[in-house]
């Protein structure tokens, strides 16, 4: 595992989605995840990256390997030019879904990382930023 090392996945279709998947359990278990922090982590890929499919019209998966001399950690950023979230307040509650992801939404997500942004400019994208650490 290089500390800082980093690197960009597409995500335009659904097997680009189960490649973020596979690629944050590899980057995941190089940081010494345990597995159900790894666990948690996929989860939220999963739902994240089928958000920028499916809702930002595709986008990327920017990942970094971070070290704060105390802890390892993961960072992934989504990031779309699709229609944007009209609505933050409506997206971030709880049970709320447009019928078309995993059921979690982006509260869900944001349950399962220790940390989360969210930014979002209608007509300009969204950007969804996660970091798990060790």
């Amino acid at each position: 595992m290089n500390v800082g090392s980093s690197g960009t996945h597409p995500i335009h279709s659904e097997q680009d989605v189960v490649l973020a998947r596979q690629l944050t359990r590899k980057l995941a278990n190089e940081c010494g995840m345990r597995l159900i922090d790894l666990t948690k982590l996929v989860t939220a890929v999963s739902e994240l990256a089928r958000n920028t499919m499916v809702y930002g019209g595709g986008g990327d998966m920017d990942w970094q390997i971070l070290d704060d001399h105390a802890r390892v950690g993961l960072r992934l950023v989504f990031r779309d030019e699709g229609p944007g979230i009209a609505d933050i307040k409506l997206a971030m509650t709880d049970g709320w879904t447009s019928g078309k992801g995993l059921g979690l939404g982006l509260p869900g997500a944001k349950r399962l990382v220790d940390e989360f942004e969210l930014d979002t400019t209608p007509g300009k994208g969204t950007r969804v930023t996660i970091t798990r650490w060790t």
